[in-house]
């Protein structure tokens, strides 16, 4: 018997699934609330700084950090290592050129970071560190696997090939790396907590050091 009309089988075609957003703009979005999250907690402190904030802040949906950071904790260390440790890649040894002395490399790369560590809110996050990290122990921890251990390591790399081309006025520098990085701390608790009606010029008193502890 021949098929009605009403019987021809009907074929479908599937429903297109929606696209997500796409990596650009994904990558566009965290960017936005690390930005954000930066603001919020050189403004209000860690303490006071909350997911909810960041987001009013950052433009976005309340439960959008939490796509990217589980946790207040998260949201720190990714502003510590993308707006704070970004330091350390010019810094690192292997940029050095071959002939080019320690103290001219450090010139080179560490000073010209130093020299904006006010501007760019690093000197604000290390004292945030200072006064809040005795009460949150997890943003001192943060702090020091991402930037402060990074920096001695490449500080110490780098003495030990100053003291191999003889450009140290002393060894100790190579057991101590702390020493180079100490006028810059003291800087930040001078101009954040000490005086700040007469700050210090961070980058100024970094050179003078350099000058002390190498020949070249």
């Amino acid at each position: 018997m021949a098929k009605r009309p009403t019987d021809t089988v009907k074929s479908v075609e599937p429903r297109r699934a929606g696209r997500g957003p796409s990596s650009e703009k994904t990558a566009q979005t965290r960017r936005v609330i690390v930005d954000a999250a930066l603001g919020e907690f050189l403004e209000k402190g860690y303490a006071d700084t909350t997911m909810d904030g960041v987001a009013r802040r950052a433009g976005v949906a309340k439960g959008t950090p939490y796509r990217y950071f589980p946790a207040k904790e998260a949201l720190f260390e990714a502003v510590v290592r993308e707006k704070i440790a970004g330091a350390l890649i010019d810094a690192d040894p292997a940029n050095r050129h071959p002939d080019e002395p320690v103290s001219a490399f450090m010139r080179r790369t560490m000073l010209v970071s130093i020299r904006e560590i006010e501007r760019n809110g690093r000197a604000a996050i290390a004292r945030l560190v200072l006064v809040e990290g005795a009460r949150f122990p997890e943003m001192t921890e943060i702090y020091r696997r991402v930037m402060f251990e990074p920096l001695l390591n490449q500080i110490r790399a780098l003495a030990a090939t100053a003291r191999a081309r003889g450009e140290l006025r002393r060894p100790e520098l190579e057991d101590y790396p702390h020493l180079l990085i100490a006028p810059i701390w003291f800087a930040i608790i001078h101009n954040g907590l000490l005086d700040r009606a007469h700050p210090l010029d961070i980058g100024d008193l970094f050179e003078a050091h350099l000058d002390l502890v190498f020949d070249a």
